[in-house]
């Protein structure tokens, strides 16, 4: 297919948007503008000003949406995302390293950020941070020739929150072997290679994360802390001096005052944060002072409500004793505090179009269509376009849906110009005759919310809101992209240290002896080299890993290294596939068995099932999605169900358990969620009772804590049906 037309990165203005505050203190009101037209405007009215613009929404599921609208219309303009930790306050969870990796990547652009928009849901708003001096004065550059250290650098790399790993995979880890040092800066869009000549950098590299090869050479890099709080010496010994002050505890029995004093990094730090500092700071404090700020008309509400569960949860947590947390005014700012401060600042509320003062765009919602409509895309097509004039843009979610609406469009009478990007379609809008009697058709990549109209412009924008009759699914972009295939995780040499056995699919059991490079052919290149029987050598190059596999056999320095061109690894092999058949066979009958067997077949109403997971503040993980879609596969399946789900801990997987028992809830079924431990029970009941609140389903928890009455009550009622979903430990067992 030929390369698609484009245009220059900067589109020329499209609407007069209202002027904004000129000084500290005042404020407008903009009429919201409906769909996608908000981040048209915000990108309108950003290049036009002298500050840049910041959009607090309601919650972090508006920031994304709003961040990938902007992401379409701003060109050269920056847009910065400053994303929720996604974890409740002062839960025992930590963020997702790449969600730190952002925040930091973001912080330490904002103090000399002058033009351009930045995102964030009102709660992040709320937030204080670490001084703007720590990341100041902890970021470091590294340059070819510079003398390094490596043991000096690997105290500093843990002490700015850098995790040592055998092999780098995500932001904030480094890898350490013999004089390469790898390492995986924060806001970096790939990790870095660092070879050192004794004690001088001879090269820098970025690389793949999934085939270690190395893709760019490099003069310098910029390296930035990992974590929002240091953990040099100093720091800890700070932090330990303000838990003791601050709260009458034996420390002795206090699980963040001994890891931190052994060295290790506690689940949940965050939420201590404040004590890391003599005193902390807040977005307001990163800002430049004329920085415009531009809320949306639930934002603050929001904040309140925040605010509240904050409390709530405080009140909730604050008796335990061996785990002292902060009040929330030490964590967050308060909502008069908050509105204090937007007060003192520039700013505009977004509000309905009958707000007093506010002032219109000239931007107006995409024709509807009924849904109906839906079932026949053609018809749907054309009664969209009745009574357009203009230029119309079919905004599609991704190439692949794009191509799909021009074969469709192929089985009617309309033609459409497929374009690159929104600088292309105004580039092909402004080339068109001005007067048309029906309207012009684009066809366009651009993830939109939702359409809109500039009936100045003569512009119609649809989405897939309009053309498929559902929202597009909006998701953080991961800077390693899809989920890789679970089996391919057994491919890979994450935790792979030098001398361990390994597995080589044609050349049997060996020892990983490093990362060399070889000069093969007049080139360099990066292989691995493997240690076989009576020394012999094998050198794979990097992109022959699927080849490799790690040794699972008993003990590792006991692992029997057969000989390169022997017989031995074929006999194994041999002896090793007569026993999968064995196995396979008996696994055959089982699963027969069980085929024989007639399942629920328990399905969700799409619509309320919809609901419910757009209730769940976070943004799947893909791997998480994967999950919950193959459990609800299961259930609607006429066979049993047959699955583990398995995650590390604060990974997602009682949201999978969460909406597998609301479509079982739904379908009339009882649910028994069994959990090990009484304070799970009672931290799964607050959960499901949170998630649930809105929804007619019952739920009771079943522990020791409960009387032999109250205990005897819940299961008279559970035998009656008066109970939806059980929660509780072996006593529901037992019972």
């Amino acid at each position: 297919m030929p390369d698609l037309p484009t245009a220059p990165a900067s589109p020329a203005s499209l609407l007069t948007t209202p002027p904004l505050p000129a000084d500290a203190r005042q404020w407008r009101r903009w009429v919201q503008p409906p769909g996608a037209g908000l981040a048209l405007a915000l990108c309108e009215a950003a290049r036009g000003s002298d500050a840049p613009l910041v959009a607090i929404t309601a919650d972090s599921a508006a920031a994304l949406t709003l961040e990938h609208d902007l992401a379409v219309f701003a060109g050269d303009l920056p847009i910065l995302a400053l994303p929720d930790w996604e974890t409740l306050p002062y839960e025992l969870f930590s963020p997702h390293g790449e969600i730190v990796a952002q925040r930091i990547a973001t912080l330490n652009r904002l103090p000399g950020l002058q033009r351009g928009v930045l995102v964030l849901p009102a709660a992040t708003l709320m937030q204080r941070l670490a001084p703007r001096s720590y990341l100041a004065q902890s970021g470091l550059q590294l340059a070819r020739g510079q003398k390094l250290d490596l043991e000096t650098e690997t105290r500093r790399l843990q002490s700015s929150g850098y995790r040592r790993v055998a092999q780098v995979g995500d932001p904030g880890e480094f890898a350490l072997r013999g004089a390469v040092l790898d390492i995986y800066p924060s806001g970096a869009p790939l990790p870095y290679r660092i070879e050192l000549l004794d004690d001088e950098i001879d090269s820098l590299r970025s690389f793949d994360v999934e085939t270690q090869r190395s893709l760019q050479t490099l003069q310098r890099i910029d390296l930035l802390p990992a974590r929002e709080f240091p953990l040099t010496e100093e720091a800890v010994r700070g932090f330990r001096a303000r838990l003791r002050e601050r709260f009458p505890i034996d420390v002795r029995h206090c699980p963040v005052y001994q890891d931190l004093r052994e060295g290790s990094t506690p689940a949940g730090i965050e939420y201590y944060l404040p004590l890391f500092f003599e005193a902390t700071e807040t977005l307001f404090d990163y800002l430049p002072a004329r920085a415009i700020f531009v809320l949306a008309e639930p934002a603050l509400d929001a904040a309140e409500r925040f605010w509240q569960q904050t409390e709530a949860r405080h009140a909730q947590r604050a008796h335990d004793i061996e785990r002292p947390i902060l009040p929330p005014v030490e964590l967050y700012l308060a909502p008069q505090a908050l509105r204090e401060q937007l007060n003192r600042s520039r700013r505009v509320e977004l509000c309905a179009a009958d707000a007093a003062h506010a002032q219109a765009l000239d931007i107006g919602a995409a024709p509807q269509v009924q849904a109906a409509a839906h079932a026949n895309p053609a018809q749907m097509l054309q009664t969209l376009l009745q009574g357009l004039r203009g230029c119309v843009l079919l905004a599609a979610d991704s190439p692949g849906r794009r191509e799909m609406l021009r074969e469709l469009l192929t089985t009617t009478a309309l033609n459409a110009e497929t374009l690159a990007d929104w600088p292309a379609f105004l580039a092909w809008r402004d080339a068109q005759v001005p007067v048309q009697p029906a309207p012009r058709l684009a066809l366009s990549v651009a993830a939109l919310s939702a359409g809109f109209s500039l009936p100045r412009a003569g512009i119609t924008v649809l989405s897939e809101q309009e053309l498929v009759g559902e929202r597009v699914r909006q998701e953080r972009t991961r800077r390693r992209g899809a989920a890789r295939d679970p089996e391919a995780v057994l491919r890979d040499l994450t935790e792979l240290s030098i001398g361990a056995p390994i597995v080589h699919v044609d050349h049997g059991v060996g020892r990983y002896l490093g990362l060399i490079t070889l000069d093969v052919g007049g080139s360099a290149g990066e292989f691995l080299a493997l240690e076989y029987a009576k020394g012999d050598k094998l050198y794979v190059p990097v992109a022959q890993l699927g080849l490799i596999s790690r040794y699972s056999g008993a003990a590792p320095e006991l692992a029997p290294l057969h000989s390169l061109g022997g017989d031995t690894w074929e006999r194994v092999k041999r002896k090793a596939a007569e026993k999968v058949r064995d196995a396979a066979a008996e696994l055959l009958g089982l699963h027969a068995q069980r085929a024989a067997r007639s399942g629920a077949e328990l399905r969700a109403d799409p619509a309320l099932y919809a609901q419910f997971a757009a209730s769940f503040r976070f943004e799947e993980t893909p791997d998480q999605h994967t999950a919950i879609e193959a459990v609800l596969a299961d259930m609607a399946a006429p066979a049993p169900m047959d699955r583990v789900v398995c995650g590390d801990v604060g990974f997602g997987k009682t949201e999978v358990a969460l909406r597998a028992a609301f479509v079982a809830a739904l379908a009339g079924r009882q649910v028994a969620v069994l959990v090990p431990t009484t304070l799970l029970a009672q931290q799964h009941w607050q959960n499901f009772r949170d998630r649930m609140a809105d929804w007619p389903i019952r739920i009771e928890a079943l522990t020791r804590f409960q009387s032999r009455g109250d205990a005897l009550t819940v299961l008279q009622r559970l035998a009656c049906g008066e109970i939806d979903i059980i929660i509780g430990t072996h006593r529901l067992l037992q019972a």
